[in-house]
């Protein structure tokens, strides 16, 4: 067996001797994923996860994991002809995701929830589901690509940049991504994708891109926030970098780091920016945009994807994000432990914000070598 050659997901075995559980949110990318393994033989075995009550969502177009999703999902597999389940999630995912996204937004900072249902729900206990069900491995439709290195697989950024999502995947381990497959990683844009679930006739392919987090209807965060934690939306001060009170918030969660409009404090010489969120104090700070600059960031839970150990260096000179938005910068990670570090922005960043990721890569090519949470403000 092992002198067998290579099927198109790198296993020793005829496609139709391989199974693959593939993780459907019941859009177009995960449905071409089912659909190509499908007819490349494979023995494919959809899921689809339940996150949350579907049932309210069904009238919010856009959701990842909506009950017409779920639908669109099964509709899908039987185009296909292949098994398809749901499993339900909703504890766990409020338990991993929601209720931190809350806490978090309720201690000043600013989470990322889709890398921590990635991260704890899909690439955790979803995995560990697909390894329940026999499968030798699962497929995403995530756009990042898993390539074979002198170490064992890596980490790469999507062919298309626009696409790229490995600023939500990094800190999927060098376990999982033993696991994983990303097939649609190599694709030029969108349109190709597109273009194959035309090819294979499903019936999601012209249905729109989610653009909100699943469980935020609308994106309207303190609302969800206020639902899940009463009286989170307490009212405060808004002040500046000297404490001089300028004018009132209707609560903390209503504001994020580096935000310029709906600040409500008018007449002033100079366009003023949130500059800190004081949740403790319920108190906004606002400073003129110069006061953004940060150049040191503290990480911690740091996933190393390198090939020698996080703390055999002194220092890492690679490039990373502090926003999913913009592309990497030149930085100099100094690990202070096996998952802590302070990265030094060698040009400053402005709204850094706690809560959110900064993540690590190659200064020269596509690998991501991993990254770390921001713990605390500039």
């Amino acid at each position: 067996m092992l002198d067998a050659p290579l099927n198109s997901l790198g296993l020793p075995k005829a496609p139709a001797d391989t199974r693959v559980v593939v993780a459907m949110s019941g859009g177009v990318d995960s449905s071409v994923v089912a659909a190509q393994l499908a007819e490349e033989g494979y023995d494919v075995v959809g899921v689809t996860l339940q996150l949350y009550d579907h049932g309210a969502a069904l009238a919010k177009k856009g959701a990842c994991c909506a009950g017409r999703d779920i639908h669109d999902a099964r509709r899908v597999a039987e185009t296909m002809g292949f098994p398809h389940y749901v499993l339900d999630y909703e504890n766990a995912f409020r338990e991993a995701v929601i209720d931190e996204f809350a806490d978090s937004y309720l201690g000043g900072a600013t989470p990322v929830p889709c890398i921590r249902c990635n991260e704890r729900v899909k690439f955790r206990d979803l995995l560990e589901t697909a390894k329940d069900l026999d499968a030798d491995c699962m497929a995403t439709g995530h756009y990042i690509q898993r390539k074979a290195g002198a170490h064992g697989p890596e980490l790469h950024r999507a062919a298309d940049p626009v696409r790229d999502q490995s600023y939500f995947l990094f800190s999927t381990t060098a376990e999982q991504l033993s696991y994983l497959r990303f097939p649609l990683g190599h694709l030029p844009d969108k349109a190709a994708t597109r273009a194959l679930a035309q090819r294979y006739g499903l019936p999601v392919a012209d249905k729109p891109d989610s653009q909100d987090i699943c469980f935020v209807p609308n994106g309207d965060y303190a609302a969800v926030i206020e639902k899940l934690r009463p009286g989170a939306g307490e009212p405060g001060e808004i002040v500046d970098m000297e404490g001089r009170v300028l004018g009132r918030h209707d609560g903390v969660i209503r504001y994020t780091i580096g935000q310029r409009k709906g600040l409500g404090i008018g007449g002033l010489s100079e366009p003023l920016y949130v500059v800190k969120l004081d949740a403790d104090a319920k108190r906004v700070v606002v400073g003129p945009r110069e006061a953004l600059a940060t150049r040191t960031v503290p990480v911690r839970e740091v996933n190393w994807l390198g090939d020698a150990p996080f703390e055999s260096r002194d220092e890492w000179h690679l490039g990373v994000k502090v926003r999913s938005t913009k592309p990497p910068v030149e930085a100099v990670i100094r690990p202070t432990g096996p998952t802590t570090a302070d990265v030094e922005l060698l040009t400053p960043e402005r709204g850094v914000s706690p809560g959110q990721a900064c993540v690590f890569y190659a200064p020269e090519g596509s690998r991501v070598f991993g990254g770390g949470w921001i713990w605390r403000g500039a």
